[in-house]
């Protein structure tokens, strides 16, 4: 299984769109930008003052005390009390228009392109299922460092192969992400996968 890096003019060969100068750095920027958004939950939460669990009796009496007057326990001012302005559970999800989304995807891919780092093979695949093998497989390709491979799709003795295996990750090319491309050292992209990476960035 040996690896051919893909060039810029074999990309456009293969009618996948890719960006080469300048442009798309803002597009880049808002997709990651938007993926990190999209994964909050989104559930931190804090009690307000009519919320927290307080008696509700007055403290002490409103006057002749040399006190200040205090009506609650529950005041924000107080120990265990309500929170002011605290965080309360909401939706981080940004929606970007499929422009945005495939001139980032075009800047990704034309940057990593042209730093060299996208490889092509004709497919790939672990047959016994062992993760020794998946990890000497991409050793072979991308000599240990991080790596992305991206396919038309992947069978389950090789996705066994490399479900725990930290440094490297099986994606669908219908699938893949901004964020991950420029996360990974190494791309490795199968055949099959590039005419799917021409119809997104079309």
């Amino acid at each position: 299984m040996a690896g051919k890096v893909l060039t810029i003019a074999a990309a456009k060969k293969a009618n996948i769109g890719v960006v080469e100068d300048s442009r798309g750095m803002q597009a880049l920027h808002e997709t990651v930008t938007a993926l990190q958004a999209n994964r909050r939950t989104g559930s931190a939460n804090t009690k307000t003052r009519a919320e927290v669990s307080a008696s509700g009796a007055k403290p002490w009496r409103q006057k002749g005390t040399g006190r200040a007057r205090a009506g609650g326990n529950a005041s924000p001012i107080w120990r265990g009390g309500g929170v002011v302005f605290g965080p309360r559970p909401r939706d981080y999800t940004k929606k970007l228009p499929r422009s945005v989304r495939r001139l980032a995807l075009r800047k990704a891919l034309g940057g990593r392109i042209q730093d060299k780092d996208v490889l092509t093979v004709d497919s790939f695949s672990v047959s016994d299922g062992k993760t020794k093998s998946f990890v000497s497989a991409v050793k072979a390709l991308a000599d240990g460092q991080r790596t992305l491979i991206v396919g038309a799709g992947f069978d389950e003795m090789t996705f066994l192969a490399g479900r725990n295996v930290a440094d490297a990750l099986l994606m669908h090319a219908g699938e893949v992400t901004v964020e991950q491309l420029l996360y990974f050292d190494k791309i490795i992209l199968t055949n099959d996968a590039l005419e799917i990476l021409a119809k997104r960035t079309a």
